[in-house]
């Protein structure tokens, strides 16, 4: 896997002129000014095509050797964290998960499957709101009664509905999914090593930090901090179906299993397992965070684009429609 320094060398499948206008667009002049208002705060952005940098922007104050937070990105990161182990045998996503919360085969919840977690189907209560303290889980969870055992908070809630049959996109579940991974690997410094070391290390990804909460379980739903070219060496090792440098880290079929589409939520957009699958022909898949940060992948371009910002989830289709501009840069 390599990401050079940037590069503009033309090429024929690359329109350099017009992606250079889209960049321009997200960030104006050296102050700001000129940025399109829709795209709200853009912080950092990284085009790989052809496992190069062709494009490559921050904001003043970032530069790339900046961390920035990942929010939800991270549930792709735990995506792959699952796969090393599904890899080596010691996880079996059709198995009902190991959650001690559901040992009893009784309790309603005991037949949920890891790959049902990792679908986000598993019908356990979460109501994933970033605003309202009143009814939202996710925010009780990161910040509050649930922030020393997220992932025993998460696997508390009750079942409301049959496992595998319907779509909700639950910080919860994933904090459940990384205990699960904790309980394999260990707790504590022992999930911190072992995920530098089986992911972070392999890829270049040397500037990622993993936030953990307060029983030693990585934040899997959101908390991963890294440069823009480090979150863009994560999609590579999707794009390249989990392999590196010629090794194989994810499992044969992993990738698919996580980019293939599964389900579309209320809004008709489409989910695979831990990963966002986007409607068009070039393959993209995403992953996905609050305030629009995005890690896009586009198989049949050749193609990373990472954002990094600050800009609402109402005003996060405007940024997509400018990623597909992106995309449309690079020819098939």
């Amino acid at each position: 896997m390599i990401i050079d320094q940037p590069s503009s060398a033309p090429t024929d499948d690359l329109d350099h002129d017009r992606l250079g206008r889209l960049v321009a667009s997200a960030f104006g002049d050296d102050d700001g000014r000129g940025a399109a208002p829709e795209l709200a705060e853009t912080l950092a952005l990284a085009v790989v095509h052809h496992d190069r940098i062709v494009a490559e922007r921050y904001a003043p104050g970032i530069d790339a050797d900046s961390t920035l937070l990942s929010w939800s990105m991270a549930k792709s990161i735990t995506h792959a964290l699952v796969g090393v182990l599904v890899g080596e045998g010691r996880l079996d996503p059709s198995a009902p998960a190991p959650v001690p919360e559901w040992a009893d085969p009784a309790d309603p919840p005991h037949h949920i499957t890891l790959d049902q977690l990792l679908a986000m189907t598993p019908g356990l209560e979460f109501v994933e709101d970033y605003v309202d303290d009143t009814v939202s889980h996710c925010l009780d969870m990161l910040f509050g009664t649930g922030a020393a055992d997220m992932g025993a908070y998460a696997a508390s809630l009750p079942l409301v509905a049959e496992p595998g049959t319907r779509l909700n996109y639950s910080s919860g579940t994933t904090n459940i999914v990384s205990r699960i991974v904790a309980d394999v690997v260990g707790h504590g410094p022992a999930y911190a090593d072992w995920i530098r070391a089986v992911l972070f290390d392999p890829i270049g990804m040397s500037s990622a930090v993993a936030r953990f909460d307060g029983a030693g379980v990585f934040v899997g739903s959101s908390y991963v901090d890294a440069t823009a070219r480090d979150f863009a060496r994560f999609g590579l090792l999707y794009l390249h179906d989990g392999v590196v440098d010629g090794r194989r880290l994810l499992p044969d079929g992993w990738v698919s299993h996580g980019t293939t589409l599964r389900t579309r939520d209320d809004d008709g957009k489409g989910y695979g397992s831990h990963w966002w699958v986007w409607d068009d022909p070039a393959g993209s898949f995403c992953a996905q965070g609050y305030d629009t940060q995005r890690i896009l992948a586009v198989p049949d371009r050749d193609l990373v684009v990472v954002r990094l910002g600050r800009t609402p989830s109402a005003a996060g289709a405007a940024v997509d429609a400018w990623l597909r501009e992106i995309v449309a840069c690079a020819r098939p």
